[in-house]
């Protein structure tokens, strides 16, 4: 255990890349819609807005969800796990979570046969 585990004080461990997990689920029911990355950029605007912000890292650029959409996850609260490398939004959204348009983006189920449809 490191003083990190323990203190109330909120210290991000970003990864070598600046990046930390976010993982956004639905405060009412706990479904986890997403999982996205935030940099320091990202997790400011993030506690600023009340809305989630992401790094992309296949466009290397900064991203607020829902903004060309509309389906922006207002963020109710942020916990952060035992060696804060990680991030639990629990957030209120405006509609679908996934790109696909699905609710969220955990819609598949890994099986024997290979993936099967859940949702």
């Amino acid at each position: 255990m490191t003083d990190r585990d323990e203190t109330a004080e909120f210290l991000p461990k970003f990864d070598e890349k600046g990046l930390l997990s976010a993982i956004a689920q639905d405060a009412e029911s706990g479904e986890v819609l997403m999982l996205a990355h935030m940099n320091r950029e990202a997790l400011d605007r993030t506690l600023e807005s009340g809305e989630a912000h992401f790094w992309s890292r296949s466009r290397a650029a900064l991203w607020k969800k829902g903004e060309t959409s509309g389906n922006i996850l207002r963020v109710r609260a942020v916990l952060v796990d035992c060696d804060q490398d990680a991030l639990l939004l629990k957030v209120e959204a405006a509609g679908p979570a996934c790109h696909t348009g699905r609710r969220t983006c955990f819609y598949r189920e890994v099986g024997q046969d290979g993936l099967s449809f859940t949702g």
